[in-house]
């Protein structure tokens, strides 16, 4: 879906179907709309391809961010991914069927009709593995992979201080996998262990104390699991906020990180161990809401066409990149209020919004306009938009 043609043969319009095409000037693209800074986001992909690669560890992308195809390709292609995580079986149907090879749902799976469309992914030749942290998910996962005649591989998922899902106890991680394996057509694979709700604090330090906590508890299951004959091949977890601490830990041996490749605002602010911005030195916003000044009939506020039904702000607003003159201050459903006390902007001039959450920011869209050079280079469908079940 990145080739000219395919989008020519497709008879899509702009500022009707899409809101760009390849070749236009930046300028020139339909708002709002998302915009991918391909310099940034192929450096970004790169940086974190090296580092992984250097530290021994696996990287499984985190496809709930994107929800794109073309975007989990180039982090293979330019960052020697091994795969992606998905949080819903619906989207990985759309990973596996664009051609994603080793799919982990980081989620439990308990509808029978969710059980059964997982049981059937195999058979398009990806890996599958799916996570559990109850007795009663291994017979329903087999139950499901007979039915097809497939495997499933299964993480034991820890609640390691995200108190979402996941075992609290080493005594039910070793139950669980044993149950596992001695069940038909699973596999055990080994632990997820994502650690949240650390992710956004402020502190590197703070970070740290939340993560030692969680290595501890993973290492305490993985030893005793390796003590009854079931050493855990892959130990899984790690994210943007973390994933430095879970790569020299000598447990983990996978990361999940996501927003890394688009970096957004809330991310951004949270503090590397010099005490910096992770967005200003560690990794740079690749990803924008594009957006179009619509009317300045107040001297001192100009609104902007990117509203609430263009972005989230559960995580707080976004903020104008690279202007320190005008600020978005408040949003309703189509419109944005910027701040704009020296009357610097003009009707239709365009500005870049840092998302506050990139993942449901990127949910509302269609598609990712790539530029280059201030040159639309690319056209990406946001390939598993809206797949929440």
């Amino acid at each position: 879906m990145n080739a000219k043609t395919d989008l020519e043969n497709q008879n899509l319009e702009v500022g009707y179907d899409i809101p760009a095409a390849i070749g236009m000037d930046e300028a020139d693209i339909q708002t709002p709309c998302l915009v991918l800074d391909l310099d940034a986001l192929e450096r970004n992909i790169k940086k974190m391809g090296d580092y992984a690669k250097a530290h021994g560890m696996r990287h499984r992308v985190h496809g709930k961010m994107h929800k794109s195809v073309d975007v989990a390709k180039l982090q293979e292609r330019l960052g020697g991914s091994i795969g992606v995580c998905c949080q819903k079986v619906s989207e990985a149907e759309v990973f596996v069927r664009g051609g994603i090879k080793d799919v982990l749902v980081s989620n439990q799976v308990r509808d029978p009709l969710k059980l059964e469309r997982l049981a059937k992914l195999p058979k398009l030749g990806s890996r599958i593995i799916v996570c559990v942290d109850e007795l009663a998910n291994v017979a329903e996962l087999s139950a499901a992979a007979q039915q097809q005649g497939t495997e499933l591989e299964c993480f034991v998922e820890i609640d390691c201080g995200a108190g979402r899902c996941g075992v609290n106890s080493t005594a039910d991680v070793v139950t669980i996998a044993q149950a596992i394996d001695a069940a038909a057509n699973l596999k055990f694979t080994g632990i997820q262990a994502y650690q949240g709700a650390m992710q956004h604090l402020d502190s590197y330090e703070e970070r740290q104390a939340k993560l030692d906590i969680a290595i501890a508890m993973v290492k305490e299951a993985a030893d005793a699991l390796t003590e009854v004959g079931l050493k855990p091949e892959l130990v899984s977890g790690g994210g943007t906020g973390s994933y430095y601490f879970e790569s020299n830990s000598g447990v983990y041996n996978e990361l999940q990180c996501g927003s890394y490749a688009f970096m957004d605002a809330d991310y951004g602010r949270i503090l590397d161990k010099d005490g910096k911005r992770i967005d200003q030195g560690e990794w740079e916003n690749a990803l924008f809401i594009l957006t179009t000044v619509m009317s300045h009939t107040k001297t001192d506020k100009a609104i902007c066409d990117a509203g609430l039904k263009a972005q989230s702000v559960d995580s707080g607003l976004p903020f104008i990149f690279g202007r320190d003159d005008v600020e978005y201050i408040k949003c309703s459903d189509e419109h944005g209020v910027i701040s704009d006390p020296q009357g610097a902007l003009k009707i239709n001039d365009k500005l870049k919004l840092v998302p506050g959450h990139c993942d449901p920011t990127c949910n509302v869209h269609d598609w990712y306009v790539g530029v280059r050079n201030g040159k639309v280079e690319s056209l990406w469908p946001v390939s598993a938009r809206g797949k929440a079940f």
